[in-house]
């Protein structure tokens, strides 16, 4: 598969699970479970219309589209910002879902402060928030063989709304995971490779252990056997991540795969973004059922954005 398909498969996965898990967002893992979601639908939980996706994706597309001229922090900064006063990279022309950590952070963009030190640095600032927006990194990251730069250019992607290491590990475990994928490695093959790059590159960097530890079910254990009723979709970095790791590797499909995280409840979109972009890039775009991905709103422009990106790598 090129890179064109996997660009594409893993953009639109991102968007396509979102705007899957928009309607049912805060609904319980139990509600879910009784009345499980089957398919796309509109209005729910935050009234908007089929396709409607979230601000995972408005800022994934502006990460994206701020990566066009190069790896300029204030470029991306100001696509941040012009999302949040102008709702540029929104849906619909307004934006209906923001988290606290994140709006915060924006606000410092705005003012001007250093954009990889304006993210919540506190332990209580371990939402999704820069998680959720961070895919197009493996894309411009594809080439950079040194991780000590992979890491320090996630570090401060993730830091411009989310600083703490705890966050910030996430993101780079996502990261590394999906340049694997993007290479063709099968996906357990990926998972495992992964946990040796990111245990020896964490060994050597001296990191806290007590931060570590929040990561051993996905570093040191099989986080595909985690027993589901472990399994949360809640909005914390650490259970978003081992959520969507969970979902990709026990299913077999792209759309298995969104589902399974939309019907864990809570912050379904985002648990459903967050997953859906590595069952994008593994599966390519033609494997996203294409009644999902044709109803998305401005899905023209998310085709162009994609091809202007892939022009620039």
């Amino acid at each position: 598969m090129n890179l064109l398909k996997r660009l594409q498969g893993g953009i639109f996965g991102v968007a396509t699970g979102d705007a899957l898990g928009v309607p049912y967002e805060f609904l319980s893992k139990k509600r879910m479970q009784r009345f499980p979601a089957t398919d796309m639908i509109g209005f729910g939980t935050h009234h908007q219309p089929l396709g409607t996706w979230s601000d995972d994706s408005s800022l994934t597309f502006c990460l994206m589209e701020g990566l066009l001229s190069g790896y300029n922090l204030k470029v991306i900064a100001e696509k941040f910002v012009a999302w949040y006063d102008r709702a540029y990279w929104s849906p619909h022309g307004s934006v209906f879902d923001i988290g606290i950590t994140t709006r915060q952070a924006i606000d410092r963009l705005e003012q001007g402060h250093t954009p990889e030190i304006c993210g919540g640095m506190d332990e209580y600032s371990n939402g999704n928030g820069s998680l959720m927006r961070i895919l197009p990194l493996v894309y411009y990251l594809r080439n950079v063989e040194d991780i000590e730069e992979r890491y320090q250019i996630i570090k401060d992607i993730s830091s411009m709304t989310h600083a703490h290491f705890r966050s910030v590990l996430a993101c780079f475990i996502y990261v590394e995971f999906c340049l694997l994928l993007l290479n063709g490695t099968e996906k357990f093959q990926a998972y495992k490779e992964v946990k040796e790059t990111v245990n020896s590159f964490v060994k050597a960097q001296d990191f806290n252990e007590k931060e570590l530890g929040f990561y051993y079910e996905v570093l040191q254990q099989d986080i595909a056997k985690r027993d589901p009723e472990f399994i949360s979709g809640s909005g914390y970095v650490v259970n978003s991540l081992e959520a969507s790791l969970w979902c990709f590797l026990t299913t077999e499909t792209y759309e298995e795969c969104v589902l399974k995280a939309v019907n864990l409840g809570e912050d379904t979109d985002t648990t459903a973004a967050i997953a859906g972009g590595l069952a994008g890039i593994y599966y390519g775009f033609d494997a996203i059922p294409e009644t999902w991905k044709f109803q998305l709103a401005r899905y023209d422009d998310i085709h162009n954005l994609i091809d202007r990106f892939h022009e620039s790598l």
